[in-house]
Order: structure tokens, then sequence, then C-alpha cells
């Protein structure tokens, strides 16, 4: 065995392969002459074909494609999606489909399709065999519309001669099935003789005896029927002549014969020598030899005989594939009615005559004559289905089929043969763009015929590469204040694809307004001015696409750094600085800072700042530009400053600009009250019995040089209002009347007023006293000015008395006393012995005199032990202290009388003296009197500053307070707790920083006056 032989043997065995997953079979059966659409069977349902993909699970939508030959006119259509095979409007025939089959295979009628299933994943070859079952579509018919028979006159009754038989295309029981002979006239019959091929012979009856003298001639009609539904049938006219006698027939030596004749014999070659005889003699006797009407044209075409000899001979080449077999009928007559008959079947033998075909059928349809596949198709695109065949039969017929050289595509064996012709590896375009290849088929005879089919397969180029940047990052630089279209770079991408695939054009991304880009050439240039201020760096991409179908990009990042040119003087974040400092801010103390910006870059953006026109009351560093102070600062001496800053960068040239600065100093609360009016501590105002009320009796007015609420000022009485008869108004200091004045209220009164401002955090405040004498007329101004004198004994935080005339009753039992005194004295000189005797008696009637005197000349027991005290006191020297005060409270529950506890400083004695100056140069313009008192000089004495402890909203319980107090020289009180306010009927001081404690002393959180403050004197 050769090397040929042997690969001709393994492409046979890979031939006889089969894939049983993707090959398989089915057979139908349908009836000829359906109409158009008539289903005739559901692939995917009858082959149970499941859309589940096994791998991944998934759902898929399978395509079913017919595989035709070009120009063919398809029998049937395959719907493409649901695989359902429909009849089209081509007629199917079976007489034509299956023209020249012999009668053996009359019931065999069929043809056969192929369909594929697609996608790749899912493909198949269906083989369909549709079996094409007759209709009764065709109506018998005799050879002849007229049939001439000849009978001999002698013929005996009974005799039988055949009638020419009719013909059906169709089979079965659609054939001929009955025969009828309309019109015999009684002298003739109609009998059937069925062959043991199933052929159906008419045969005429001659049921009376003949006698040509009398009639020769007879005409009738016979009519054949087949046995389809609806029924279908013909007639002819049957003549029947009766000619003269010859009463013997021919006879064959043998009715049935097989001969055997190769496909290639020449024409002429002789195929069997038939040969019959008859016992007559004569003209009766001579033999005539004639196709049976049976006999189909077509072999009547291939063969010829001789009628006088019997021979047949081939006349037309034979061709085995076209018809193997060939049934001839022979029949041998001597003129007789009844003629021989002899069946010769010839087979005719194969001979290696064919070479293999190839038929070659696209699945993917070819444009003159090529197919064209996508660089992106999968392995094992199907791209032909190839069948080969041989019309040769055994060895002859066997064929192995091949591709002529190596190329990426492979053939599948699905059947015997049956080849799919599809790609064996990915294909590249780029790498190879065109295949022709030779497909070839042999056949395993001697000598082996080829058959070759030429494919020629080009490549589409598919947009698989997208447009490649030769740097992903393109870094560019330009100055700021450039001219539009200056030109920046050139961006340049190449593509691996070719046509319309590589055809590049040029994109901006977003962010890139400020710049043109030609699509083109990739030439990028400046549309707008730059400026660094703005923006200092764009960032953008480029995106160079493909004209490829999709089309397909890459991006590229620009990035442009636009550099700084000196263009922006420094930007004051304001240009006009105000800062706000608290006076009394220590020297060097940081007051502001100065915020310059300047929006160039590098050197370009150093500022230094400086300041202009100052007098260096402040130092300004010159880089963080922070602003500190060199002076101490005192709002009421300047309350603001102000100056300019210049600021430079360090850009060639230099740019510079200037702000103003502005130093506001913010007021601390520092100063306490000034009182401007009453002028004098000693002062009085007269209040007639015939005031009414509501009327205006007194004013008291002060002033703060303070500013904003540090200078607001409250008005409120804390003592000496006990019987509510006046109020104060807490804005404008105005003292009027609540109630009418009765002559209960005849007498001294005095007031305690506390003035306090609304500063934060700490109010400061000032007492000041206010006399207000309740009578129709003032005549002896000396004795109220006593009188005022001896107020001063009693403390603040309680009345002068409590009766309408409470100084009278006081006066009157001084005077009793002093004359009882001195009464006691003479008697005591006189009567020495008789007081020593006497000394108890007279100490008891004393101070019997002494309390009947003090019953009726003050309120209450208590007050006459006051009184004691303070005649004690009038004995000791000017510099005496008072030791104790006690102060007790009898109406916790009363507002008015909530008890006040207090550590207040007094004079142990009263002079008068001048009121002191106020100084108009440190305070605030107003219309105050220039002779308002000072009470700084009194205020500079030894004497230690008053305190107030209250705790406002506190209870106070009721019970003795004994609290120390020294008395300065000089007649000098300062006032230090608002929270006095609460004596007042009218409001109470909630601004005050005070607090009031119930166990002790009035007190302040902090020293009452920070600065040499203005006092009052009270004087008297």
């Amino acid at each position: 065995m050769n090397l040929r032989d042997f690969y001709l043997l393994a492409a046979l065995i890979a031939c006889l392969r089969l894939d049983s997953a993707i090959a398989q079979e089915l057979i139908y059966t349908i009836r000829e002459e359906l109409p158009e659409n008539v289903p005739i069977g559901n692939i995917p349902k009858d082959l149970n074909i499941s859309h589940i993909n096994a791998a991944t699970g998934t759902s898929a939508s399978l395509v079913y494609r017919l595989v035709s030959k070009a120009g063919d006119a398809p029998l049937v259509k395959v719907s493409s999606n649901t695989g359902e095979i429909f009849t089209t409007s081509n007629r199917i025939d079976r007489e034509k489909l299956c023209a020249g089959a012999s009668y053996a295979e009359e019931n065999e009628c069929f043809f056969e399709l192929e369909v594929v299933i697609l996608p790749n994943d899912f493909f198949r070859l269906i083989k369909i065999k549709i079996i094409v079952k007759d209709t009764n579509d065709n109506a018998p018919m005799f050879p002849s519309p007229v049939i001439n028979i000849s009978i001999p006159e002698n013929t005996l009754i009974n005799s039988r001669f055949p009638i020419p038989s009719a013909t059906d295309p169709d089979t079965g029981f659609n054939g001929v099935q009955h025969y009828e002979l309309l019109n015999g006239q009684s002298v003739f019959g109609l009998d059937i003789v069925e062959t043991p091929e199933g052929e159906k012979w008419p045969q005429l009856i001659v049921q009376q005896n003949l006698d040509r003298e009398q009639k020769d001639t007879y005409v009738m009609k016979i009519k054949v029927e087949d046995g389809g539904t609806p029924q279908k049938s013909s007639t002819a006219i049957l003549q029947v002549t009766v000619s003269d006698v010859n009463d013997n027939r021919p006879v064959f030596k043998e009715s049935q014969v097989e001969v055997h004749i190769p496909e290639n014999a020449p024409v002429g070659t002789s195929v069997i020598q038939l040969h019959a005889t008859d016992a007559d003699i004569g003209s009766n006797a001579e033999i005539r030899y004639i196709f049976g009407a049976q006999v189909a044209p077509a072999t009547k075409r291939f063969f010829a005989l001789n009628n006088t000899t019997g021979l047949i001979t081939v006349q037309r080449s034979l061709d085995r594939e076209e018809t193997a077999i060939h049934k001839v009928t022979v029949l041998a007559s001597d003129g007789s009615s009844t003629p021989a008959r002899a069946t010769v079947t010839i087979n005719v033998t194969d001979v290696n005559d064919n070479p293999p075909n190839i038929d070659l059928r696209y699945i993917i349809s070819p444009i003159n004559g090529t197919v064209y596949l996508s660089e992106k198709d999968p392995i094992n695109t199907k791209i032909a289905l190839i069948t080969v065949s041989d019309k040769d039969t055994d060895v002859n017929g066997k064929v192995i089929c091949f591709i002529e050289r190596e190329v990426p595509f492979h053939l599948k064996a699905v059947y015997d043969n049956q080849y799919l012709l599809e790609t064996s590896s990915l294909l590249d375009y780029e790498g190879t763009k065109e295949f022709s290849f030779k497909i070839v088929a042999s056949d395993s005879g001697k000598p082996s015929l080829n058959q070759t089919a030429l494919v020629r397969v080009k490549l589409e180029d598919e947009n698989d590469n997208p447009p490649i940047f030769s740097q992903p990052v393109i870094e560019l630089s330009v100055s700021e204040n450039n001219r539009r279209g200056l030109y920046l770079t050139t961006i340049s991408a190449t593509d691996e694809d070719s046509g319309k695939n590589a055809d590049i054009v040029y994109q901006l991304g977003p962010n890139a307004s400020f710049f043109d880009l030609d699509r083109k050439t990739g030439v990028l240039t400046a549309s707008r001015v730059f400026d660094r201020e703005e923006q200092e760096r764009f960032i953008f991409t480029v995106t160079a696409r493909d004209n490829g179908t999709p089309p397909l990009q890459s991006q590229a990042a620009v990035i442009v750094t636009v550099l700084d040119e000196n263009d922006n003087s420094p930007k004051f974040t304001h240009n006009h600085f105000q800062f706000f400092v608290s006076e009394n801010l220590p020297k060097y103390s940081t007051v502001g800072v100065i915020t310059v910006t300047d929006a160039d870059a590098g050197e370009n953006k150093a500022v230094t700042l400086s300041i202009l026109n100052d007098n260096e009351n402040f130092v300004l560093d010159p880089y963080s530009g922070v602003i500190k102070s060199n002076v101490s600062f005192d709002r009421e001496q300047q309350s603001s400053y102000t100056f300019d800053v210049k600021a430079v960068d360090g850009g060639q040239p230099p740019r510079s600009s200037t702000a103003k600065v502005t130093i506001n100093v913010m007021d601390v609360n520092d100063n306490s009250p000034v009182v401007i009016y009453p002028p004098s501590n000693t002062s009085f105002k007269l209040v007639p019995l015939s005031a009414i009320p509501g009327s205006v009796v007194a004013e008291v007015f002060a002033v703060d040089i303070d500013t904003g609420m540090n200078a607001e000022l409250k008005y409120t009485i804390v003592s000496g209002n006990n019987k509510g008869l006046f109020r104060i108004d807490p804005v404008t200091g105005n003292i009027t009347l609540e109630e009418k004045p009765t002559p209960n209220d005849v007498g001294l009164h005095r007031l305690v007023v506390n003035i306090s401002d609304l500063g934060y955090p700490k109010s400061l405040h000032t007492l000041v006293l206010v006399f207000l004498y309740v009578n129709d007329t003032a005549g002896n101004a000396s004795y109220i000015y006593d009188l005022i004198r001896r107020t001063m004994e009693t403390p603040l935080d309680r009345n002068i008395g409590d009766s309408s005339q409470p100084y009278q009753n006081e006066d009157y039992l001084t005077i009793m006393i002093a004359i009882v005194a001195g009464a006691m004295v003479v008697i005591v000189v006189i009567f020495v012995t008789v007081l020593v005797r006497c000394r108890h008696a007279s100490r008891f009637k004393a101070a019997q005199r002494s309390k009947q005197g003090a019953e009726w000349m003050s309120p209450n027991q208590e007050n006459k032990q006051n009184k004691k005290k303070k005649r004690k006191k009038r004995k000791s020297p000017k510099s005496s202290l008072l030791n104790f005060v006690t102060i007790e409270e009898s109406k916790p529950d009363d507002a008015v009388h909530e008890p006040i506890n207090g550590t207040i400083s007094l004079p142990a004695e009263l002079e008068e003296q001048s009121i002191g100056r106020f100084d108009w140069g440190t305070a605030p313009p107003s219309t105050f009197k220039p002779n308002s008192p000072d009470l700084a000089k009194h205020y500079k004495s030894a004497s230690p500053q008053s305190a107030f402890h209250l705790k406002p909203d506190t209870p106070v319980s009721v019970k003795k307070h004994h609290v120390i107090q020294e008395l300065p020289l000089d007649n000098t009180f300062v006032g230090g707790c608002d929270t006095l306010s609460k004596r007042s009927s009218t409001s109470s001081d909630h601004f005050s920083a005070s607090e009031c404690s119930s166990q002790g002393g009035f007190k302040t959180k902090g020293p009452l006056h920070t600065r040499q403050d203005y006092m009052y004197l009270l004087k008297y």
C-alpha cells in the first residue's frame, strides 16, 4: 500500500465517523399537492432539542436554517425562529418528483433536505427525509382514444381478447381499479385479469357467435375508473372488427427473461434475442414482435426491438445512475387476436464512469463565489455544508473528502457523505486577508476518479484595534496672556486596522473649552487667552476614534500648565480694615491681622507689608500681617487710630497696593455714675401737703463717661420709702408722689437712691441721699438742716423715723431730758446727803421720768434704746467709731420692707463743707452744670471702701445682724451694690453683677472703683 492509498483510507475512515451530537435524522410523510403553509413537522419538538445552554445554564435563541442550493425552488420552508416545517407555494407533484421510477419503487417516492441549527454553541445538522404519498390527482387514461380490435369470425363464445390497458400515474388504490364496457350490445362482455405484478388487464369476452358477413364492425365504449376519492375515470372508443380466422397464436420459449448489461455498453449492443413460434403456416405463421403498451416511453428510447427477429439492442447510451433496471414487455403476434407475451428485465450494471460529485451549499451566502468572513468570527464557524456523492455503486461509489492544503479550515463529518466546512482557528485580517483552497472528493474505483471544488474566503477587517496614542499622558506648558490660536502641539495616534477602520478623528473631551483641536491632523491650539490666576492647570482628555462599526476609541490625558507672569497686584481682603480692641489693652498686644493675597505664583506672589503713616503707634509684621500695639489704649483719651498699609510683591517689576486700617478702641465699664443733681447731699426739697399724686417733687440726675450700655443708667430708691409715698422713674430719675401727703407724713424724709449703670460683665453704681421735707412751709431752714445733720447718724438701711414728725418728738424728748438732768444735778449738789441716803430712791425716780419721756417722744421701745445708744455716741470724741448697728426687720414678706443688711461707711460727726468739682475735661459733652460735686479728693482718705453683699431672689430670715462699721473723718459715702434697689417700690436692677448674702454685710464681686472715681460728699 502506497502513501496515497493510506491517506485515502484514513480520509475514508474519517468520513465514516459521524458526530451524533450534531447530526440527526427526521422522517416525515406527507400527501402530494398540499397547499402552501401546511405544517409538516416541528424540529425542536420532534428531536426534543433544549434551548438551554448546558455549560452556562442560560437560555439561547436558536436559528434554524434550510441548506439549499442556489437557484433551487424549495418545496418546503423552515421557520428560522421556531424550527417548524411548512409547505411552500411550489407544488409537490409525486408523479413529477418520482418520474421514471420503477413500479417496485412507487411507494417510496421521497425527497431529502438538510437543516442546520445555529449558533455554533448549539449547532446541529438535521437530515430530513420527506416521503410523498400519492393523491388521486390523475385520471386513468387509455393509450389511445380509439381502440381497434380484430376478432376472427370463428371465435368461440367466451373467447377473450385483450384490450390495451389504461395507465394511471397515481399508485395504489388511486391507480386503475375498474373497467366497464358501455354499449356492449350483449355480443361482448368485459373481464379483468390481474397479473402477479398487480396490473389489471381488461379482456373482451365474446358472448355470441360472430358472423363477419352479417356485421363486420362493432363500436362500443370502454370506461376505466380508479379507486381514489373523488373517483376519476376516462373512456375510449372500442371498435371491434370481425376478421377472418387464424386459430393458432405464437408462443415464446421463455415468458420471463432477466439479462445484465454494463452501462458503458455501446449503442447497437445486443441485449437479448427473443424467439416465438406459431403452429400456423403461411401468413398466419408470420410473427411480428412489438413492445407492449405498458413499456415506459423512456425505456423505448434506450432500447430497440427488431419487429421481425425479436432482437433487443441498445439504441442509446445507458446510464445506470439514471435508470438501473428496465422492464420490457414484448408481444409476439401472428396477426391473430391473441399475441404471445414475454417480460424482459434488463439490469444495467455499474461501471466507474462517474467522478464523485461535490455539492457545495453555503451556510454563509457567498458574494460572486466568495465567502466573506469577519476576522472576529469564532472557531468552528460554519461556512458550508458539503455533500459528496458518486452515482456509481459499491467500491466505485465510496468517496473520501479532504482539503488540499493547510488552511485555518477543516472538514467535519456529520453523515457518511456530508461534511461541514468550518474554521479551525481564529482568523486575523492583519495576518492573511484572503484564502483560496480546493476541496477534493475521490472515489475508490480503479482507476480512482476525483472531483474538486474551489472555495474562496475573504476576511473582512473588523474594527478590533483601537487607536493607540504614542504617549498616554501629554504634558505641555504655556505662558499666560498668550495670543489666541497659539500652536501648542500635535497629537497623533495609530490604528493597526485598515480602510475606514484606520481613519482616525480626534476630539477634545470635557473641560477643554480653552483649546481647539483639528479633527484630522490633531493640531492643538489655544482658543482663548490663559489667565493663570483663574486656572493654573488644565487637565482634559483627547479621544482618538476610528470610523469602524462600532467605532473604537482610546484616550490620552493632556495636562497644560499655565506659567505665571506678574500681572496681578497684591490685593487686600478689605479696602478698609477695622479692628476693635478693648481699652486698657497692654502694650505690644496683637490688635489685628492684615490679610492680603496675590493671585500670581512663586516670587510674584511673595508680599511684603509696611505701615505708611502711623507715628510708630503700631508695629506691623511684614510677612504675617500681624499688627501689635505700641501704645496703651484709653478710649476716653483716643477712641480710634487710622493709618495706611502698603503691600509690595516680589515680581519684576514689582506691583503694590494700599489699604486703610482703623483701630477702634472699645469701651470698658471702668467709670461709675457721677451725680450731677442734686448738687449737694445736704440739700432738700419742700413737698407741700397740697401736692397732688404724680407731681415731680425732686429729681436725681447722673452721668457715666463710658459709652453704650456701660453708660445706660437706672435709678432706684433702696431705702427711706417704707410708706411708699414716693416713686422714682428708673430712666429719668424724677421723683414723684405716689399718694397725696397727709398730716401724718409731715416731717423730713430721707430717700437713699441707687444709681447703677448697665455695664457688662460688672455693673458699677453710686448712692445719693435725697431729703424731702413734707410741710406747707419751710420757714426755719436752719432747723431743717439741723435735722439733716442728725439723720446722718441713722444707718442708710433704716428709716430716720416712723411718725409723721419723728425728729420734732426727738428734739422735745432731748430738751425734757436736759431739763430733768439739770434739775437732778441741782438736787444732787444741794441734797448730797439726802441723795446718799436716798440713792436708790432717787435713781428709781429718775429712771421713771426718763422712761415716761421716752415713751412720749418715740413710737416704740426699740427706738428708745437706739436713742440711748446715740446719746452715748455723742459723748464720744470726734474720731470715735460706731461699733455696732443692729438692723431688725419685722416684715420679711413685703417687697418694700425687704431686709437690707449692709456695711456702710458713715462719719462720726457732721460738718458742712463745700462740694467738690466735676472733671469736665474727661467727660463727654453734656448739659450738666460745671459745678457738680467731685468727691475724688474725699475718696483719697484712708477710710476703707464700703461694700454691700446682696444675693438676689434669696429670702432673708428675720434675724439680727451685727455689722462693724468704721467711720472716716470726712463725710464721704461710696455705694457698691446696686441690689439695694430692691428696696425700691418700683423696680429692681437685674443687670447688677453683685451678689447678696443673707449671712453678713453688703459686698461686691470686685472693687467698686477701678479708677479714681468721683463720689458725692454727704454734706450736712
